[in-house]
Formats: C-alpha cells, structure tokens, sequence
C-alpha cells in the first residue's frame, strides 16, 4: 500500500514531488502526481459540489475517490489517512454516469451559493427598512416631547 506525505502550502510549487499531497487552504485544493505513476498532476478543489478534505492532527484523507477519468491510465483510488487505497476500475458507462452525477452535483451547489447572495441582499434591506422604521419613530417620539 501507498503511503503519501503531505505539505501545507500557501502556494502549489511548480515541481510536485511524487508521493506527496499539497495542501492549499487558500486555494482551497489538493493537488498530487497520480498514484499509479503516470506523472499526471491530479488537481481536487475542496468545495461541497467536489472533495472534502479530513486532517486529523497527522494525516490526510480526501473524500471522496480519485477518479482521474479524463487521464490514459483511467486510475481509481482512496486517499484515507495518507494511505492509497486501489478501487476497481470503472467501465466507459460507468465514467459517463458519474460525470453526468457530477455535473448535477456541481450545479445544484452553485445553484444554492448564487441564490444565497440574493436572499443575503434582501435581508440586509429588510434589516435597513426596519432600522429606518425604528429612527423615524424614535425622531417622532423625541421631537414631539
């Protein structure tokens, strides 16, 4: 079994060693030389449509597999605790079925994050309208007295 290192970096380097995951929080990606050895740089951005990231104090896991579909060598795989763990090759169909899944996933969450923006500007309004409300009575109230 493949044990990988990691590193946390602000920046990805130029040249990535093999058997090494690079962490940028401020990229929000992970980024590696595929496993299988094909040199290939696989890149995973840590958002909720794509991969999660798990660092325990010692290890990093990356949810979920590596499928690097698009790639010659077609390599799947875990990443759980540093550890490379093989998963079973997929057929053309099968490839086809996650992306499409995928492509749906990635969607709907920035479907979700762009309607969030929305309901965030009308809140804020709602919260002006009010505070604008509350001084103009209080102006009333004080001006009367």
């Amino acid at each position: 079994m493949m044990i990988l290192k990691h590193k946390f970096v602000d920046k990805i380097p130029d040249i990535l060693e093999e058997k090494v995951l690079y962490v940028s929080m401020e990229y929000e990606t992970v980024i590696h030389k595929c496993a299988c050895g094909c040199g290939n740089e696989i890149v995973t951005p840590l958002s909720p449509a794509e991969w999660s990231i798990t660092f325990n104090g010692e290890t990093i896991s990356l949810e979920p597999s590596i499928g690097s579909w698009s790639l010659d060598c077609k390599s799947h795989y875990w990443i759980t605790n540093n550890r490379v763990k093989w998963s079973y090759k997929y057929s053309v169909e099968a490839i086809e079925k996650v992306k499409k899944s995928d492509l749906e996933a990635k969607k709907d969450h920035f479907e979700k994050t762009n309607s969030k923006p929305k309901e965030l500007e009308n809140k804020r309004k709602e919260r002006e309208s009010l505070w604008k409300h509350i001084k103009s009575w209080g102006n009333n109230f004080f001006s009367s007295k």
